[in-house]
């Protein structure tokens, strides 16, 4: 399922990751519960407008290694972040991000403003946004959860993954087995509790709430008119916090705007991405 075709060891973890052009690096930072799969009608184009394009996989999510004694926390990842840069040999980068992936494009860009050139954030989780109720229970008792069957584990899943889209036909058939196919080894549901919903944890954007003024990159927010997990609210607050920001509302979109309308959200990119050459 994975468009994903190239591994790298860094720090001695696998990651998976694509890397095409020769262009001004943009990376891509996919959420949860998600993998790099989601941006596979986005980063083609940005790849075939002239950018070098770097797209991978979270430490334990999609096809990157799933590690027993990494931290794969979100201030675990944005200091594996700093690792893949380095590792590639890039220096400074447009990092384009979504949901918990937007939390570690946050920081990342506070704590390393040198190598951002711009970030753009979409339906990202913020502040004290995160988790939901549903998750946040989920959590509390994940000693319970990872126990649950595989048909539940589908279910529960399933469920949550068709509140990320405005059309559920969206999230049916081969779209909705694509972002299941993770989870649907023993290793792959283990994981999902352990790498993922562990790590929920709203300390990682309310630490750096107050910091957000800093943040002098431009930045670009993009949101679903009808976010379930992330209210729009959050994406006025963010506008106003960030002192370089604007705003794109998507109407009649969810969580995963890439799924709602990928068109559109390949077309803010590049619009992003030109200004800043301008």
């Amino acid at each position: 399922m994975s468009f994903l075709d190239r591994h790298l060891i860094v720090d001695g973890s696998r990651i998976a990751y694509r890397d095409r052009g020769d262009g001004e690096p943009v990376v891509f930072i996919h959420g949860t519960p998600s993998y790099s799969h989601e941006w596979r009608h986005v980063v083609p184009g940005i790849e075939a407008a002239g950018y070098r394009v770097i797209t991978y996989d979270l430490l334990g999510y999609g096809d990157s290694e799933r590690p027993l004694d990494k931290d794969t926390s979100v201030g675990g990842q944005t200091e594996l972040l700093g690792h893949i840069l380095d590792a590639l040999g890039v220096e400074r980068a447009t990092i384009v991000s979504h949901d918990i992936g937007g939390a570690i494009g946050q920081r990342f860009a506070l704590f390393h403003p040198d190598r951002v050139a711009r970030l753009m954030l979409m339906d990202t989780v913020s502040y004290d946004s995160w988790p939901s109720e549903t998750w946040q229970t989920i959590r509390e008792h994940i000693d319970e959860y990872v126990s649950i069957s595989p048909q539940e584990f589908e279910q529960l899943l399933t469920k949550q993954l068709r509140m990320t889209v405005e059309d559920q036909a969206a999230m049916e058939g081969p779209e909705l087995d694509a972002f299941l196919w993770p989870h649907r080894t023993g290793v792959g549901r283990a994981s999902f509790f352990q790498h993922q919903v562990s790590h929920y944890d709203s300390t990682y954007t309310q630490e750096i709430a107050g910091r957000l003024g800093e943040l002098t990159a431009p930045v670009r927010i993009l949101w679903g008119e009808h976010d379930r997990w992330q209210p729009l609210a959050y994406a006025h607050r963010l506008l106003r916090d960030l002192p370089n920001a604007s705003l794109a509302v998507l109407p009649g979109a969810g969580h995963f705007l890439m799924e709602d309308d990928p068109e559109w959200v390949a077309r803010e990119v590049l619009d992003f991405l030109r200004d800043g050459e301008r």
